[in-house]
C-alpha cells in the first residue's frame, strides 16, 4: 500500500519511524482522558446517585460517601475496560486495520501537543539522569532473550560437519544442505570446535593435489548463552567479526546456532536471497473442511481459529501437542480430539513437521480471512 501511495499507509510508516514520539503522545492522551473523566465524570455520576440515597433517608455523610465510591468505581471501570483493555485487544487482533485508521489522528495530536510532549519527555529524561540512569527508548528492548531462543537455527543437526568424517562425506553434507558456513564438531554437537567456509573448502579441495586438511580451514566460533538479549548478541558478533554464533544452554551443552541473518531478520524483517526456496505459509486453508498447518504453528492460534480448547499452557505448538498425545503416530494416521481430527502429513524421528486439521463443523472462512488479512 505504501508503494501505491496510500495516505493512511504512509501515515503508519511515519508513525513507526518515530515510535517513541507517538507513544509519548498516546501516553499524554491517556493521561488527559483520565484527568478529564475524574474531573467531569465522577461529579456527574455522584450528582445522579446522591438524590437516590437521600430518598432512602440515609445520613448526609453516608449518602455522599456511597455516591463518591460508586461513581469512582464506575468511571474507573469504564475507563479501564472501554478506554484501554478493549481497544488494546482490538489493536492486537486487527493490528494493520487499527494502525491505518488511527495513525493520522495520532500524528495530528502529536503536532498540536508537541510542546507539552517535548517538555514532559525532557523533564523525565533529566530526572532519571539525576539518578545516574541513561534514558531508554520505548522500544529499545523489543527483542528479548526469549526471542533469541525462538530464532535458534533448527537445521543444526543436519547442517554440521564432523572433523572425523572423510572429505567425501563432508562434501555430501555441503551439497545437500547448501549453506555457506558450517559448524565443525568433534564427534558430538556439544563439542563445536569452529566454523568452516565452504568457499575456502572448495578452493582447497579443487585447487590442490594434496588431501585437504580440514583442521587448517577451521575458524574460531563465538559461543553465547541462549538467554543473551538479541541486541547484545548482535554487538558481540560484530565485535568478533563472525556470521555464526553457538548457543549454549544452562548445562554447557549446545542448544543450537544462530546466524547474523537470523538476528537481522528479527529486527528488520525477512531477508531473502536468490538461493532461498519459495516459502509456504504456516497455515494453508484448503477449504472450510481441511486446513494444513506447519508443526510450529502456536496452539493459541489453533484455538482461536477452530474455537477449540487445546492445552496451550502445557504445549506451545501444534506439532509438539500432537506428539505428546500420539508419539508413535505415523504419517497419514488420524487422531481425534474434541471437535477436530488431526492428520499427520510429515514427520522426522521425534518431530511432527506438518499436520492437517479437519474440523467436524466447517470452518467459518470469513472470520479467518479477516484475521489473516490484518496480519499480512
Amino acid at each position: 500500500m505504501i508503494a501505491e501511495g496510500n495516505k493512511r499507509a504512509l501515515a503508519v510508516k511515519q508513525a513507526v519511524a518515530n515510535l517513541d514520539g507517538y507513544l509519548s503522545a498516546c501516553q499524554l492522551g491517556i493521561t488527559i482522558t483520565s484527568l478529564g473523566l475524574g474531573w467531569l465524570g465522577e461529579p456527574t455520576v455522584e450528582k445522579i446517585l446522591h438524590p437516590v440515597f437521600e430518598s432512602m433517608h440515609m445520613p448526609e455523610t453516608v449518602s455522599s460517601f456511597l455516591s463518591f465510591v460508586i461513581a469512582f468505581v464506575a468511571i474507573t471501570y469504564l475507563h479501564v475496560v472501554v478506554g484501554e483493555l478493549a481497544p488494546k485487544t482490538i489493536a492486537i487482533r486487527k493490528a494493520e486495520a487499527v494502525a491505518l485508521w488511527t495513525s493520522t489522528p495520532i500524528i495530528w495530536f502529536n503536532r498540536i501537543m508537541y510542546p507539552f510532549i517535548w517538555l514532559l519527555n525532557s523533564s523525565a529524561n533529566q530526572l532519571v539522569k539525576l539518578f545516574g540512569i541513561k534514558p531508554a527508548s520505548e522500544h529499545e528492548d523489543a527483542h528479548s532473550e526469549e526471542e533469541l531462543q525462538i530464532i535458534i537455527n533448527e537445521s543444526f543437526e543436519s547442517g554440521k560437519i564432523n572433523q572425523a568424517e572423510s572429505n567425501e562425506e563432508n562434501l555430501d553434507i555441503i551439497r545437500q544442505e547448501q549453506y555457506t558456513r558450517f559448524p565443525v564438531v568433534n564427534e558430538s554437537k556439544d563439542d563445536i570446535i569452529g566454523i568452516i567456509n565452504t568457499k575456502q573448502f572448495f578452493l582447497e579441495l579443487y585447487g590442490n593435489e594434496e588431501p585437504v586438511d580440514l583442521s587448517s580451514l577451521i575458524q574460531p566460533v563465538s559461543a553465547v548463552h541462549e538467554t543473551t538479549p538479541v541486541k547484545d548478541l548482535l554487538k558481540k558478533m560484530q565485535k568478533d567479526g563472525v556470521h555464526i554464533a553457538v548457543l549454549v544452554d544452562e548445562y554447557g551443552g549446545t542448544s543450537g546456532i544462530v546466524t547474523i541473518e537470523d538476528v537481522l531478520e528479527q529486527i528488520v524483517g525477512e531477508i531473502r536471497d536468490e538461493f532461498d526456496a519459495d516459502e509456504v505459509e504456516d497455515i494453508q486453508v484448503i477449504n472450510e473442511n481441511y486446513v494444513i498447518m506447519d508443526g510450529k504453528v502456536s496452539l493459541s492460534k489453533v484455538n482461536d481459529m477452530f474455537t477449540s480448547n487445546l492445552d496451550a499452557d502445557e504445549w506451545d505448538t501444534i506439532g509438539g501437542w500432537l506428539y505428546s498425545h500420539r508419539p508413535e503416530m505415523n504419517e497419514q494416521e488420524e487422531y481425534e480430539f474434541e471437535n477436530l481430527i488431526f492428520v499427520l502429513l510429515e514427520k522426522d524421528k521425534n518431530r511432527f513437521y506438518k499436520v492437517a486439521v479437519v474440523p467436524k463443523e466447517p470452518l467459518t472462512m470469513s472470520d479467518y480471512t479477516d484475521e489473516d488479512e490484518s496480519n499480512s
